[in-house]
């Protein structure tokens, strides 16, 4: 396997010996269950930076229903950029949770009934853990 660019790698930073243990065990499981293996590297917290603004809920922001729709609620980026309920959404977007518990949360996201609709029908979600 290619080595990732620092610029676009996986990473779990953690704080503390129990934060580096939790990853490391995490990260084994997840390498048990895997076919193409873990490329997270974990990481020692020092210093934060964050993402260009298009970088910021990337997936998110490819769908341009509900990112329109989550613009509208939070006019101001930096809102946008830490809200849980996008933060969720943009997860769901790229693949990650089950239709479970999106039907579950949906109505969480302050979404118009279209953008919601259009999360539901999104054919990237999959089941997950």
């Amino acid at each position: 396997m290619q080595p990732l660019s620092r610029q676009y790698m996986s990473a779990i930073f953690y704080h503390d010996e129990q934060q580096h243990a939790m990853a490391l065990e995490t990260k084994a499981q997840q390498q048990a269950g895997s076919l193409r293996g873990v490329l997270t590297e974990i990481i020692s917290f020092s210093e934060f930076y964050l993402a260009e603004d298009y970088h910021q809920k990337y997936y998110l922001q490819n769908e341009s229903e509900i990112f329109a729709n989550f613009r509208l609620i939070y006019p101001d980026f930096v809102d946008f950029i830490n809200s849980t309920a996008v933060a969720k959404v943009n997860g769901y977007v790229s693949g990650y949770g089950s239709q479970e518990t999106l039907r579950e949360q949906l109505s969480s996201f302050g979404l118009s009934t279209t953008a919601s609709n259009r999360l539901s029908g999104i054919g990237r979600i999959r089941l997950t853990y």
